[in-house]
C-alpha cells in the first residue's frame, strides 16, 4: 500500500462531505478545532500510516451501516494507493465483528466506486 499526502483540500474536509462544508460556514472556529482533531486522528504522522487509519475507519463505518462514509473514506484510501482488493479484504475483516451489515454496506460502497471508475 502506497503512501500519499494530504491533498490541496487539506484536513479541513478531506472526504468531500458537502454538509460539513456548510456547517463550517455556520461556525468556522468549531470547524478549525475539528480539523485539528481530524489531523491527529487520520492525518499523516504518528505510528500508523494514513492507509491503516482509513481502513480502521472504513470497518467501523461499515459496521454502523454508514455507506456514504465508507465510500468517502474508501476514496481517500484510494488516493493513498489502496487497491480494490485491499478494500475488499478490509470489508471481509470488518464482517467478522460487524456481521452482515458491515459486509453488505462495504460491498455496496466498493461496487459504487467500481461503477464510478475509481480503480
Amino acid at each position: 500500500m502506497a503512501e500519499g499526502n494530504d491533498r490541496s483540500q487539506g484536513m479541513a474536509n478531506p472526504y468531500g462531505y458537502p454538509d460539513m462544508e456548510w456547517a463550517e460556514q455556520l461556525d468556522p472556529e468549531y470547524a478549525r478545532a475539528r480539523a485539528v482533531v481530524r489531523q491527529h486522528s487520520v492525518g499523516e504522522g504518528g505510528k500508523l500510516s494514513v492507509v491503516v487509519k482509513e481502513l480502521v475507519v472504513i470497518g467501523i463505518l461499515a459496521s454502523r451501516g454508514l455507506q456514504y462514509g465508507v465510500e468517502a473514506h474508501m476514496r481517500r484510501a484510494i488516493e493513498y494507493g489502496v487497491t480494490r482488493e485491499e478494500l475488499f479484504e478490509a470489508i471481509k475483516a470488518a464482517a467478522v465483528p460487524g456481521g452482515g451489515v458491515a459486509y453488505s454496506v462495504g460491498v455496496r460502497a466498493l461496487y459504487e466506486l467500481e461503477k464510478e471508475g475509481a480503480f
